[in-house]
C-alpha cells in the first residue's frame, strides 16, 4: 500500500511540474488531472482520518471535484483562464489544507464526543 501512495504522489507531482512549465509531453494529459482530482481529495481525506474511512474518502472525492468545479467556473467568470493558474492554485489551496491539518494533529489533545479536552 506504500508503495501505490508513493507512486501516486509522484505521479501527481509530475503532473503538476508538466502543467507549470507547460511541457508537450503526451503524459500531461493523463497526470495533470490526476492532480487536480487527487490533491484536494487526499488533503480533505487527511483532515478526516479519525472519521470513518469509506465516508472520509467519499467527502474527499466530492470536496476535491467541488473545488475543480469552483474553480472553473471563477476563473471563466472573470474572464482568467489559465490552465497553469488553476494547477498553482489547487496546489496552494491544498498544501493550506495539509498545514491546517499539521496544526489541526499537532495539538497533543484529543477532542472527546463532549467537546472537552482530555490528555
Amino acid at each position: 500500500m506504500r508503495v501505490f501512495t508513493w507512486a501516486l504522489a509522484l505521479a501527481c507531482v509530475a503532473g503538476a511540474v508538466l502543467a507549470l512549465t507547460e511541457s508537450e509531453s503526451p503524459l500531461r494529459l493523463f497526470l495533470t488531472p490526476l492532480f487536480l482530482l487527487v490533491v484536494p481529495g487526499a488533503a480533505v481525506t487527511g483532515l478526516l482520518r479519525d472519521r470513518d474511512p469509506l465516508a472520509a474518502l467519499s467527502v474527499g472525492a466530492m470536496a476535491s471535484l467541488v473545488v475543480n468545479v469552483l474553480l472553473a467556473t471563477a476563473m471563466l467568470s472573470f474572464n482568467a483562464w489559465s490552465p497553469r493558474a488553476g494547477v498553482a492554485t489547487i496546489a496552494v489551496l491544498s498544501g493550506f489544507i495539509y498545514v491546517l491539518r499539521l496544526l489541526y494533529r499537532g495539538s497533543g489533545s484529543m477532542q472527546t464526543e463532549q467537546g472537552t479536552v482530555s490528555r
